[in-house]
């Protein structure tokens, strides 16, 4: 048992720092841009709210549990404990949001002129703050009640009935609450989904649109690349699917987590490390598809060959 804890604890730091690490890169490779004088796009704002949510979602979760899981440090304190999930609950629900913003916002650009996203396509950019502010402010909203029964591990209330998290508890409740506030929790998160479906969906039919209307101007080369259409649906699917993905296989953990009052130790510790799944891998995806960060590269490496030529001089 102590050997399977310990893969565990180094499954979860592993991905703690690795997600963590990429998070931060990511973050400041835009703020660098920014400072460079490049014009970032709109959707370029929502994904620096992802990175942050990501971020929340690892340090909140990863961080406390793998020193649970080491034995470190025991969360004492109710305030700490309700506090961290708190956090991790809101920083997990933007996360989700964002991703559906993102794509919203992405569908309105590519579209052409002459669909009915047409008048869209010039105010949309103007609403991303409004929207990213709204994202924020109704996940702390929906999640202000979920740390009202946590508490901490040692604390000095006395609680005949806990759900043990690791690092933190729960206070069991009545059956009835816990399937209305769980229904409250996943309407969102199920609408958000399904936007993204859609999205997604609508981006791929009119790149395909959009390529297949071309096919009698562009001719197809054996020696040149994949062509930016192509490029672009092949990056919306890897971020999407894998987005779902994760989402889905996260969801079936916490939903086994809800109906045991006493859950098992693996239980718990399989749900936080699916949870953390997307936030670890997303910003290794955005860099690797992203043509922002693509641009400070090169950049980067022009800097780089100037010096260098200038040292030779």
């Amino acid at each position: 048992m102590a050997s399977n804890f310990l893969i565990i604890g180094m499954i979860i730091l592993t991905q703690t720092v690795v997600g963590i690490l990429g998070n931060f890169s990511l973050l400041c490779s835009y703020i660098v841009l920014h400072f460079m004088g490049y014009r970032l796009r709109s959707t370029d704002l929502i994904l620096k709210h992802l990175i942050v949510a990501n971020s929340l979602v690892l340090l909140c979760k990863g961080v406390p549990h793998t020193m649970a899981v080491f034995g470190w440090k025991q969360i004492r304190s109710d305030v700490g404990c309700k506090l961290l999930f708190f956090l991790h609950r809101v920083g997990r629900g933007v996360s989700i949001s964002s991703i559906c913003l993102l794509s919203i916002f992405q569908v309105i650009t590519i579209s052409p002129w002459n669909s009915r996203w047409a008048a869209l396509k010039v105010t949309a950019p103007k609403y991303v703050v409004l929207s990213i502010f709204l994202c924020w402010i109704l996940q702390m909203l929906l999640n202000v009640i979920f740390p009202l029964h946590m508490t901490g591990k040692r604390s000095d209330k006395n609680i005949t009935e806990e759900r043990d998290f690791g690092y933190c508890s729960s206070i069991v409740t009545d059956k009835t609450d816990n399937v209305f506030y769980a229904a409250l929790l996943l309407f969102p998160d199920i609408l958000c989904l399904g936007l993204t479906l859609w999205a997604g969906s609508s981006m791929v039919l009119i790149l395909y649109r959009h390529k297949q209307q071309v096919q009698h101007i562009r001719r197809t080369d054996a020696s040149s690349g994949s062509s930016p259409e192509s490029r672009a649906t092949k990056s919306i699917l890897l971020l999407g699917s894998t987005f779902v993905y994760f989402y889905i296989l996260s969801s079936i953990f916490q939903v086994l987590l809800a109906l045991f009052d006493q859950p098992s130790r693996f239980l718990v510790d399989m749900s936080i490390i699916t949870a953390a799944c997307f936030p670890t891998v997303s910003p290794f995806l955005l860099m690797s598809h992203n043509s922002s960060v693509h641009r400070l590269y090169l950049a980067w490496i022009r800097n780089a060959k100037s010096s260098t030529i200038m040292r030779k001089v």
